[in-house]
């Protein structure tokens, strides 16, 4: 059996492919209701308080991504980190980790099917959930423009890529999976806390996260230019750290 099938079939028979499609499905649905629907919900709640009743602006099609985008940021983001960490966390077992480090020439045989398999499964996940984010405001709320959805998915894509390489660099030198979850969240949480600086948030892999959102509501797509450089060269750059590391980690 080929390193690739055994990545697969870890993925299917674990059922980690349905935990990350039905979190990333339900925002994607549960965005555009919400959004279009929020203030209706809010009175039926809380009912009138004291003759007061909670009047929100009328929706826009871009609120019902904006929903989507941002649960997919927290909630979806860590349900992709544990499930990238659990298949790229290779030393979590260590009889295990032996035994498939002796029969590969190369780290990189081990690490690249399961870096592959995670984040084909993750980046599949999110483009369900988006394009259901995209179609249920659409037919709730109102149309969008195609071209700067597709764009706003390809940036979001790009940065799953990045955080899936930074969950392999981590795992490097980890020796459990829930070392690895907590490391690579911690880094993927400050990152943000830099981009408060303006002249470097546009430069930074965290930015990306908000082109869903942005560029359909009107901002340019080469405003992410600067951050897709950046989380090119350091999502290539966390690859080769998860290989060095894993090579050089004591048995």
């Amino acid at each position: 059996m080929s390193l690739w099938r055994l990545e697969w079939l870890r993925l299917v028979r674990t059922k980690r492919w349905i935990v990350l499609v039905a979190v990333y499905l339900f925002f994607g649905l549960l965005g555009p209701f919400s959004a279009r629907y929020l203030s209706d919900i809010l009175n039926l709640v809380g009912g009138d308080f004291e003759g007061a009743t909670i009047i929100l602006p009328p929706p826009e099609p871009v609120d019902g991504l904006a929903q989507f985008a941002s649960n997919a940021a927290q909630v979806g983001l860590l349900v992709a980190v544990v499930v990238a960490a659990g298949a790229l966390t290779l030393d979590a077992k260590p009889e295990m980790g032996i035994f498939l480090r002796t029969r590969v020439a190369d780290v990189r045989e081990l690490i690249w099917p399961r870096y592959v398999v995670s984040a084909g499964a993750i980046v599949c996940s999110f483009v369900l959930g988006a394009l259901a984010a995209w179609y249920e405001s659409v037919v709730l709320i109102g149309g969008l423009p195609a071209g700067a959805v597709l764009a706003g998915i390809g940036y979001g894509v790009l940065y799953l890529l990045f955080v899936v390489a930074v969950v392999a660099a981590v795992a490097g030198r980890a020796r459990s999976v829930l070392g690895t979850v907590l490391v690579s969240i911690l880094v993927l949480v400050l990152m943000p806390i830099l981009g408060i600086v303006d002249a470097v948030g546009h430069w930074l892999p965290s930015h990306l996260v908000g082109a869903l959102t942005a560029i359909p509501d009107g901002a340019a797509a080469t405003e992410y230019l600067k951050a897709t450089f950046v989380t090119a060269v350091a999502g290539a750059v966390a690859f080769w750290l998860a290989v060095r590391w894993t090579t050089a980690k004591e048995l």
